[in-house]
């Protein structure tokens, strides 16, 4: 499988860089953590001209069309950059499934509404008091409803940027959608945490590099110490294996069969393991104001964590993968094929 990436790709994905580390960065954290606010507006209307909300839309919803390989690499960035806004469960989940149940709805229309959704592997809903609207499900269906026609309760998270929400309803006061694919929506949930923990392990990483180059002890950068190397090097590795995992779940999501869920699977495993060992890691090379507050990178850590528990936690993920080793034909031949083709 090629993972060469086009010079399109390429261009998204360092024009999503530069627009997320320049507005979410230190100085913007702490301010919206000190006002307590949901979003930085301007931040988010960079997000929105720029057409990040819209990657994921078919074209005749008024998007690019653009497929989860493209999407991944902008949420790989908004991981980086530690995002807050609710760009990629909205633009990467929320808005590509209400577009497959309702394309005319009149909130696709605009790009600047952001979509929450409640989805039965996630009982809590990130960032609903600031949605357009909230899809919701009850058994298969799913219905539709703004923040003011149900009952948000405020649900602490370990992330201090991840908004959570107990949302009640009824469906008197929801506009029912239809069934949907609440599968397809899993993985691209899951796909897309994955691709988030690559950008939180390589920011993580980076940090304690910068630090590393700075921090002198014994007359030297601590930077030049091996077991300073061996942390880090061991944290990139694990880096560098995780991303053609990811990669490649990007590329066979549309299979929708053992194989790409398993791979899905494989792909959040380990790149949010590798989030939580880069985040660790570069905390220990910090030393003791590692585990303070005025260190950002705790915050790379408390966003791996989260993202670790959301859109099924490692034990569901496991699962899927056993049921892919246990059920289908293994091999060197056919460890990597399609149901179809190795039914």
């Amino acid at each position: 499988m090629d993972f060469t990436l086009t010079e399109e790709q390429q261009m998204f994905a360092e024009t999503a860089r530069q627009l997320f580390t320049d507005t979410s960065g230190p100085d913007q954290w702490r301010e919206q953590m000190e006002s307590g606010a949901a979003r930085i507006d301007t931040r988010w209307n960079a997000i929105v001209e720029n057409g990040f909300t819209l990657l994921m839309l078919p074209e005749d919803c008024g998007g690019l069309g653009l497929g989860e390989l493209d999407f991944a690499l902008i949420a790989e960035q908004a991981g980086y950059a530690a995002l807050p806004d609710p760009l990629v469960d909205s633009a990467g989940v929320a808005a590509p499934l209400l577009a497959a149940l309702a394309p005319d709805h009149a909130v696709l229309a605009d790009p600047a509404g952001s979509i929450a959704i409640q989805h039965p592997a996630n009982p809590l809903v990130a960032d609903a008091d600031i949605a357009a609207a909230i899809i919701l499900h009850d058994g298969g269906d799913a219905y539709l409803a703004t923040p003011d026609q149900v009952m948000l309760t405020r649900k602490a998270s370990i992330d201090p940027f991840r908004r959570l929400f107990a949302v009640g309803w009824d469906k008197a006061s929801a506009q029912p959608l239809g069934t949907a694919d609440w599968a397809l929506a899993l993985d691209r949930g899951a796909l897309f945490a994955a691709a988030q923990g690559l950008g939180l392990a390589q920011r993580a990483v980076d940090l304690a590099v910068e630090y590393a180059k700075e921090r002198q002890q014994f007359g030297k950068p601590i930077g030049t110490y091996q077991a300073v190397k061996h942390h880090l090097a061991s944290a990139q590795v694990a880096i560098e294996f995780a991303r053609p995992v990811v990669q490649a779940a990007a590329a066979a999501i549309g299979q929708q069969d053992a194989h790409s869920r398993a791979r899905v699977s494989h792909a959040k495993i380990v790149a949010l393991e590798a989030a939580d060992q880069a985040a660790r890691a570069s905390i220990q090379v910090h030393g003791a104001m590692g585990y303070s507050w005025e260190v950002d990178v705790h915050l790379f850590l408390k966003r791996a964590l989260a993202l670790t528990g959301s859109w099924g936690n490692p034990y569901f993920h496991r699962q899927r993968i056993a049921q892919r080793m246990f059920t289908q034909p293994m091999g060197p031949d056919q460890t990597f094929a399609r149901d179809t083709q190795n039914a």
